[in-house]
C-alpha cells in the first residue's frame, strides 16, 4: 500500500461515524447502529446504505460477481487505517437524494476523481489533506507509542459497505479491485431484506460463539426530519387536534438533541490524553503498597473468567465498538 501520511484507527461507533459527516459538512445524513440484522425495520427511511465491519481472513472472498458498472463510484483503499473512512465515502460518493449535500470536500473529491479508475481514486483520496484530517481528529492522544513489528495480527478488523444503485446491490470493499454485485433487486422488494442473506452468510462463516461484527445504517438526519414534520403539524394545527402528534414529534427531538450531546461528549472523551491521569494514579497505588495486590486480584479475576465456557451466542446479534485494523 502506498504511503499518503499517518492514518489513525477508527473507532467502530454510531457517534464517531456522525461526527465524521459533520467534519465533511455533510448535511441531511447521521449514522445508526443495528445491534442486529432485523434492527432495520426501527429506522428513519431511506436507509441509504450499511456499513459492516467484520475480523477480516486471508482467502475471504466475499460472495459475490464483480462488476465494471460506470454509474459505481469506487475507490481502492491504497493506505493502511482508512477502511473506516474509505467505506463512509464509497458510500456517499453513491447517495443520490437532493435533501443530502455532500458539502465542499467530498463535492470536490468526487467532482476531481470521476474520471479516475479505482486504484487512481484511492490514491487522490488517501492524498486529500482535508479529508486525512478530519480522519484523525479521531486519534487517541498518548505520551508515546509502542512500535510492534514481526508477525501477522489475528485480529484484523475492515470495513465494507452494501449499497444499492440501480437495481442491484452491491459490496463496496476497497480491498478489491472493483464492485461486487451481491443481489438482484426486483420490484418493490425492500434492498435491506435483500441484503440480509448475504451478512448472515458472511458472519456464518466463522466460529461458534464468536461476535466479531458491527453493523451500521447511513439514514437520514432524524433532527431534522422530525423538525420538518413538527413545523408541518404546527401550520395544520389550527384547532389544536394535532397536539398529541406535535408533543410526541417534540419529545423525539429532545431524544435525538440528547443523543448528539451524548455523542459529543463520548467523541471528546475519545480524544483526551488520560496517560498522564493513569501514570499519575500508579505512582500513588504504589507508594501506598496498593499497586500489587490491585494487580494480582486482577489476574485472578481474568483467570476465573477464562476458565469459564463459551457462551452459544446467537449469530443475528453484532458486537459493538471494535476497530478497524487494516
Amino acid at each position: 500500500m502506498a504511503d499518503a501520511g499517518n492514518w489513525c484507527l477508527i473507532e467502530s461507533d454510531p457517534g464517531v461515524f456522525t461526527e465524521m459527516l459533520r467534519g465533511f459538512a455533510v448535511d441531511g445524513l447521521q449514522v445508526e447502529e443495528l445491534w442486529s440484522l432485523d434492527d432495520d425495520k426501527a429506522l428513519m427511511k431511506p436507509v441509504y446504505g450499511l456499513i459492516f465491519l467484520f475480523k477480516w481472513r486471508q482467502g475471504d472472498e466475499g460472495a459475490g460477481v464483480p462488476s465494471t458498472k460506470e454509474n459505481i463510484f469506487f475507490a481502492q483503499q491504497v493506505i493502511q487505517n482508512a477502511c473506516a473512512t474509505q467505506a463512509l465515502i464509497n458510500l456517499l460518493m453513491n447517495v443520490s437524494d437532493p435533501a443530502v449535500k455532500l458539502g465542499p470536500i467530498l463535492t470536490q473529491y468526487k467532482e476531481f476523481a470521476i474520471d479516475m479508475d479505482p486504484a487512481t481514486r484511492g490514491l487522490c483520496l488517501s492524498n486529500c489533506e482535508d479529508i486525512r484530517t478530519v480522519h484523525n481528529s479521531f486519534s487517541r492522544q498518548t505520551l508515546f507509542e509502542l512500535d510492534v513489528k514481526g508477525g501477522d495480527s489475528e485480529d484484523n478488523y475492515h470495513f465494507v459497505t452494501y449499497v444499492p444503485i440501480g437495481d442491484k446491490v452491491f459490496e463496496l470493499d476497497g480491498l478489491r479491485e472493483a464492485p461486487l454485485e451481491v443481489s438482484d433487486l426486483p420490484d418493490g422488494k425492500d434492498w435491506v431484506e435483500a441484503v440480509r442473506p448475504i451478512i448472515q452468510e458472511r458472519m456464518a462463516k466463522y466460529s461458534q460463539g464468536e461476535i466479531t461484527f458491527n453493523l451500521m445504517a447511513l439514514v437520514p438526519n432524524r433532527q431534522q426530519k422530525y423538525q420538518e414534520m413538527l413545523d408541518a403539524l404546527t401550520q395544520a394545527n389550527e384547532n389544536g387536534e394535532l397536539d398529541e402528534q406535535i408533543t410526541d414529534i417534540t419529545i423525539n427531538i429532545q431524544e435525538e438533541e440528547r443523543k448528539m450531546t451524548t455523542y459529543r461528549k463520548e467523541n471528546a472523551r475519545r480524544r483526551h490524553n488520560y496517560t498522564p491521569f493513569v501514570i499519575q494514579l500508579l505512582k500513588i497505588l504504589a507508594k501506598e503498597g496498593k499497586l500489587v495486590g490491585l494487580i494480582n486480584d486482577a489476574y485472578q479475576k481474568a483467570e476465573a473468567r477464562a476458565k469459564k465456557p463459551a457462551l452459544n451466542t446467537d449469530k443475528t446479534v453484532l458486537k459493538l465498538k471494535d476497530e478497524s485494523m487494516d
